[in-house]
């Protein structure tokens, strides 16, 4: 007798936050005056006492960091403007100062959930039948800021999954300085966001079809004696740069393992998080691959959806997505064209599934709603639990839906494979629901994903319970086809 839903096998293994896991951050604590009463106190010190005092910060720090003494040098360029500017300082009291302005931040302390997996770049030197993966996860610390961290293993043949050892430090990005932004696309955004007006208009006459950072600055100050040193002009100042911050490259040092990479905020768009990366691993029509994550940027009062890129997981390069219906979270990135068309499936109103198609992959202006809540365990909202997944049935589509006492549980949906506006089928009853072990959290009664692959025909699923640890599960692939077809 067929079911309504296939078999799932939730394992044993469990990813939880680890507080140790930790970054150093720049450390200001005040204003201008006060940076200035601190730097002050740290310049009288006499020079044995600085020597005394690093040695000190070097023997309880230099264990729990790669490059602690390139963190202080970097942050000590923070504060160097607050100094005299004919000022000499030793290396070791300009890296005594840079102690002084960091701070320590445990990435996972918190929480550490919503996964995605995929097949990781490197697949040499396995056993037949087996794959090595990459899963990204939620990582939250103090203030429930969130952070992008990854996770290795390995897929057997027979589906057992075994974890790669998790690195002892962790890496945060540096930001490349020599971003280069196309006028076009940085001006059809300026217009989405409704802040085009004359003033931007004509910093944007002073610049060349491709200009950095640096070039806008420039521009915007060179606007600024005709615009008049006005509200209006810093706001149309602060928007334009607002932007410019928000695409960006990021570079870890390419022996860096996976484990150790976080993608931490860089900028005040993400200030208060970077959530739920939705990771896909893209063929393009030439073959090639690109990694792509989309992910929900958050500075406490805004979200701005986000697009990744990575051909490694080692360098990335941040850009934002545009267009009419590139405004809410959750999209998730088909991973292939369709017809020539790049396809994501999202959830534009907040409450229904809607598929886009672009021939741009940065900008989305066309949206046609999927499905809407339909059964009890969906009626508040339904989204996606990541990218659809081929299969020669259709496109597969892990979907999370919210009921009662606002309970997410997982469900499925199987697209046409030409046409993925037509659903085939979709699961009456969820694929998941939380269990006794997963009820209890940071966010009560929850079981979530981001992302899934499937292989030697099972559905391998990385899950979150309740907003706090992350789990795995499986489900026979054909069985879920069959309750779908069903």
């Amino acid at each position: 007798m067929r079911t309504t839903t296939p078999r799932v096998t939730r394992l044993s293994e469990q990813f939880i936050s680890d507080d140790r896991r930790v970054i150093t951050r720049l450390f200001l604590p005040g204003d201008e005056a006060r940076v200035r009463r601190i730097l002050a106190r740290i310049l009288a010190l006499p020079d044995s006492e600085v020597t005394r005092l690093l040695e000190r910060v070097r023997a309880d720090f230099a264990g729990r960091h790669k490059h602690i003494e390139t963190d202080f040098a970097e942050h000590f360029r923070e504060v160097a403007g607050f100094l005299e500017p004919d000022i000499e300082l030793s290396t070791e009291r300009q890296l005594l100062i840079g102690a002084y302005f960091t701070m320590e931040y445990s990435i996972e302390a918190a929480a550490l959930f919503n996964p995605s997996i995929v097949l990781h770049p490197d697949q040499n030197r396995l056993p037949e039948g087996a794959a090595r993966f990459i899963i990204s996860l939620r990582a939250t610390g103090e203030g429930h800021v969130s952070s992008i961290t990854f996770r290795t293993g390995v897929i057997y043949a027979d589906g057992q999954l075994r974890f790669d050892p998790v690195g002892r430090f962790v890496e945060r990005a540096k930001r490349v300085k020599d971003r280069i932004y196309h006028k076009q696309t940085y001006f059809y955004k300026l217009i989405e966001m409704g802040v085009y007006n004359d003033i931007v208009g004509n910093v944007l006459d002073r610049l060349g079809e491709e200009f950095g950072f640096a070039d806008l600055a420039a521009a915007i100050e060179a606007e600024r004696p005709a615009a008049g040193d006005t509200d209006l002009f810093q706001q149309a100042a602060d928007n334009m740069r607002w932007l410019a911050r928000s695409n960006y490259h990021l570079k870890f040092p390419a022996q860096c393992d996976v484990s150790e990479v976080a993608i931490f905020p860089v900028n005040e768009n993400e200030s208060r998080g970077i959530e739920d990366a939705r990771f896909v691993r893209f063929t393009d029509d030439d073959g090639a691959l690109t990694y792509y994550g989309t992910y929900t940027a958050y500075n406490g009062f805004r979200i701005l959806p986000q697009l990744l890129e990575t051909p490694d997981f080692t360098e990335f390069r941040i850009t934002t997505l545009n267009g009419k219906y590139a405004q809410n979270k959750g999209v998730a990135l088909f991973p292939r064209k369709i017809d020539g068309w790049y396809m994501m499936i999202s959830r534009v109103d907040n409450e229904n599934l809607y598929v886009m198609p672009s021939k741009n992959i940065r900008f989305w202006n066309e949206a046609e709603r999927l499905a809407e809540p339909a059964r009890p365990w969906e009626l508040i909202q339904i989204g996606n639990c990541g990218s659809p997944i081929e299969t020669e049935a259709g496109w597969l589509l892990l979907t999370h839906g919210v009921g009662p006492m606002r309970t997410y549980c997982i469900g499925a949906a199987l697209l046409d494979l030409q046409d993925p506006t037509r659903v085939i089928g979709r699961l009456a009853d969820p694929l998941m629901i939380p269990d006794e072990r997963e009820r209890d959290g940071y966010v009560p009664n929850v079981v979530y994903s981001c992302g899934a692959i499937v292989h030697n025909g099972l559905l391998i699923m990385p899950y979150a319970m309740s907003d706090s640890a992350t789990s795995v599960a499986t489900v026979p692939l054909q069985e879920l086809l069959d309750c779908l077809k069903k």
